[in-house]
């Protein structure tokens, strides 16, 4: 586990009281023409239940402080709200209720975030770059680093090939990369560890410190206990959309693991 680092007592990240509220259409549908279910829908206003539309309450009243130079680990059952909470955070989600305050520009890296399949990765080093703020001479100056890093290319030429032959772990690790060349405010990661050999890991474990060294903040969504305790010295640990439990890593794990037996 990482060692402390100065700034903690800077907040970046906070979270009061957050709901986030999933509406999810379940109308039935067939019954009358369309100019019915138009004027059904205007005489029962803004009421979802008579709308057949079913709420899914994600997050529920999740409150936190996030500082500089923490790492925080964000640990669950599929479906407790991990990725929801990021995706809040990040301001892509608006909260049903609660505020979320956020000092810097947060950037979310998911493993599932959209590639441009037809470019090559040569030419998604670039536009990555560009969205996460970059010039171009900053991106010319870290481009052989980032492909490095993300070692696509120990196996041939795959830079200029592209995105669509590259297998998924190959895809992550390039993303992983192109983010991971910038410094962050707040930097959230959503499993992107999951993905590469041991030695991808190590080299993204390492970055991870680095980040938090130049006072940022990096929160990560993993199923590895074993990243977890490698990167992070706090967690989060959600279940069924509450925050569990919020401490140290080794205390939150300790409690996690006895909770699902592994």
């Amino acid at each position: 586990m990482a060692d402390q680092v100065p700034g903690q007592h800077i907040p970046t990240v906070i979270a009061d009281d957050v709901h986030i509220v999933y509406r999810v259409n379940g109308a039935k549908t067939g019954k009358g023409s369309a100019t019915a279910a138009l004027s059904r829908m205007i005489r029962r206003g803004s009421d979802d239940e008579a709308r057949g539309v079913r709420k899914v309450h994600a997050v529920r009243g999740v409150s936190f402080v996030a500082h500089r130079g923490e790492a925080i680990g964000l640990i669950g059952s599929n479906g407790s709200g991990k990725s929801t909470l990021l995706r809040a955070i990040a301001g892509l989600l608006p909260p049903e209720s609660g505020k979320v305050y956020t000092d810097g520009q947060p950037s979310l890296l998911g493993v599932n975030a959209a590639l441009m399949n037809d470019l090559t990765g040569e030419r998604n080093v670039i536009l990555g770059g560009l969205a996460m703020g970059m010039s171009r001479e900053q991106i010319k100056e870290r481009f052989q680093e980032i492909v490095d890093f993300s070692g696509i290319n120990e196996k041939g030429d795959f830079i200029t090939l592209p995105m669509r032959t590259y297998s998924s772990g190959m895809q992550a690790r390039l993303r992983f990369s192109i983010a991971a060349a910038k410094d962050h405010d707040v930097l959230m990661i959503d499993e992107a560890l999951a993905t590469g050999d041991r030695k991808f890991q190590k080299r993204s474990e390492e970055r991870i410190r680095e980040l938090r060294k130049h006072a940022g903040t990096v929160f990560l969504v993993s199923h590895s206990n074993k990243s977890i305790r490698d990167t992070c010295d706090r967690v989060l640990w959600l279940e069924r959309g509450e925050l569990r439990l919020d401490g140290p890593t080794d205390e939150v794990l300790k409690e996690y693991e006895k909770f699902t037996g592994k």
